[in-house]
């Protein structure tokens, strides 16, 4: 039996259901690992109390006789922005260290009722803002593969969780690029759906219109399973899609003949890391040789993502982060008055990334500058939204690096808050469009992992998984593993 640390899910799964092995094994072997490990890692803010007690209401519907899903018995991290009823969500802040949730989250519903396991809460930078985890009030999560580096961020937690052997798999949450950057920085795989495919109801909201649930795992397959438990229609998300469900996983072709693949040229341009560029480069070939076809196509707005990107984001998250004022639930600091209340609260409880994002987003949509910034950065998106409708047409797939550098030191990045910025370059634009993407291993520089990005139509979840089991199924990077001392 391959070791629990790094069994997949679809393999976990299969040994549970012949039942060779229960829930509560698995589940304690997580828990020894993270009790051993993760104090060096830090990839979890709070460990479950109930797990075992979950891993064994597992085992028991085994033994009546019911047929239970592929996620059954699994245990999975959970980013502390995604609402599980009785653990906390802090969105790693301050200003929610001791909130509890009343409710779960639509896909944590889901998972549950799948009948899987609840290993805990994984670290995150505060709110959803950062790039490397380095920003949550609990200190930062180390990179699995290197304990000096970042595991990116924002679900950093989660990701460093599934590299390091805690879970099998996880939930981030990504508004640019939050769940496929720290994969692709910690050699695991990442999805962001197409945006409204998978609910937003429990999400603790950071940019609204760009936010999405997606989850992470050490392969496509798992991925995949972790997807089709968690999508699907949400009355209560107005902004949830009524599109068809994915077919089953089953049904995906294990060939990649006749697909079409697109190179943005605007994306392979001088200044991109040399190496990463031979990676991702090398694993196209590997795509080509299993029988894609590979051509350039262009997205001429490329060069403005950026830039809109982050005005979209700051107006927004200004505009979510107003309901923390100290009055109904969260960190509360009373002063004398109604003002001094808020100001107190707030100035106590947010670190310095919500308070600059608080103040640039203010100002952007402030009388006088609504037009010139957060319209303005709204009819770029438009235009970017279009350069990948007409690149669809000719292509079924578009690939490019994931992050433009591996995981950098602890320290390196966080005190200079534009050069961090430009760690989403590649990832920010499906946001912005509202299209899936998707990053897998592909590589290692310097010891550390390299991610391919695929990104795809809206709804067509299905051909990145085509595209990426294929391409799992003929390399060998995603079996490798960090050594943890």
């Amino acid at each position: 039996m391959t070791d629990m640390a790094h069994m997949t899910i679809a393999e976990a799964g299969r040994l549970f259901r012949a039942k060779r092995l229960s829930s509560r094994e698995l589940t304690q072997a997580c828990l020894d690992r993270i009790a051993m490990h993760d104090p060096s890692v830090h990839a979890f803010l709070e460990i479950s109390e109930t797990a075992l007690a979950e891993a064994d209401a597992a085992d028991a519907r085994l033994a009546s006789g019911e047929e239970l899903p592929p996620l059954a018995g699994i245990p999975l991290g959970i980013k502390s922005i995604i609402l599980v009823k009785g653990l906390k969500a802090t969105a790693g802040s301050r200003i929610l260290e001791d909130y509890q949730p009343p409710y779960d989250a639509t896909a944590v519903e889901r998972l549950r009722r799948a009948g899987a396991v609840f290993l805990g809460m994984t670290n995150m930078d505060e709110f959803a803002m950062g790039s490397s985890t380095e920003n949550s009030a609990f200190g930062p999560t180390k990179n699995p593969w290197n304990l000096e580096r970042v595991p990116g961020g924002t679900s950093g937690g989660s990701a460093a969780a599934v590299a390091a052997g805690f879970v099998p798999g996880a939930l981030g949450s990504d508004t640019g690029g939050s769940v496929r950057q720290p994969a692709a920085l910690c050699g695991v795989v990442g999805l962001k759906p197409t945006y409204g495919r998978v609910s937003r109801y429990g999400l603790i909201a950071a940019a609204s219109s760009l936010d999405n649930v997606g989850p992470l795992a050490r392969t496509v397959e798992d991925t995949a399973l972790l997807f089709q438990t968690i999508h699907g229609r949400d009355p209560r998300d107005a902004t949830s899609s009524s599109e068809a469900a994915m077919s089953p996983i089953s049904s995906i072709p294990s060939d990649v003949n006749g697909l079409r693949l697109g190179i943005p040229k605007e994306y392979f341009v001088e200044g991109m890391d040399a190496d990463i560029r031979a990676s991702v480069m090398d694993a196209v070939e590997t795509l080509k040789r299993g029988g894609a076809e590979v051509c350039e196509v262009s997205l001429p707005h490329a060069e403005y993502a950026l830039a809109a990107f982050y005005i979209i984001v700051f107006c927004e998250e200004s505009s979510n982060l107003s309901r923390f004022d100290g009055m109904r639930y969260g960190h509360s600091a009373p002063g004398k008055d109604l003002l001094e209340t808020y100001m107190r609260t707030r100035g106590e409880a947010f670190g310095p990334e919500p308070k600059r994002r608080i103040m640039l987003g203010s100002y952007a949509l402030s009388k006088g500058y609504y037009d010139a910034y957060y319209k303005k950065a709204l009819q770029v998106r438009q235009l970017i939204r279009r350069d990948f409708e007409e690149a669809f047409k000719d292509v079924d797939a578009i690939v490019t690096p994931t992050s433009p550098s591996v995981a950098w030191k602890l320290g390196e990045k966080v005190d200079d808050p534009l050069t961090m910025y430009l760690s989403d370059i590649y990832t920010i634009s499906a946001n912005l469009a509202g299209i899936p993407g998707m990053s897998v291993p592909c590589g290692f520089v310097q010891n550390l992992p390299v991610g391919l990005q695929l990104m795809g139509r809206p709804f067509d979840e299905a051909t990145l998984f085509r595209l990426g089991m294929h391409y799992q199924s003929v390399t060998d990077w995603h079996l490798r593993r960090p050594t943890l001392a």
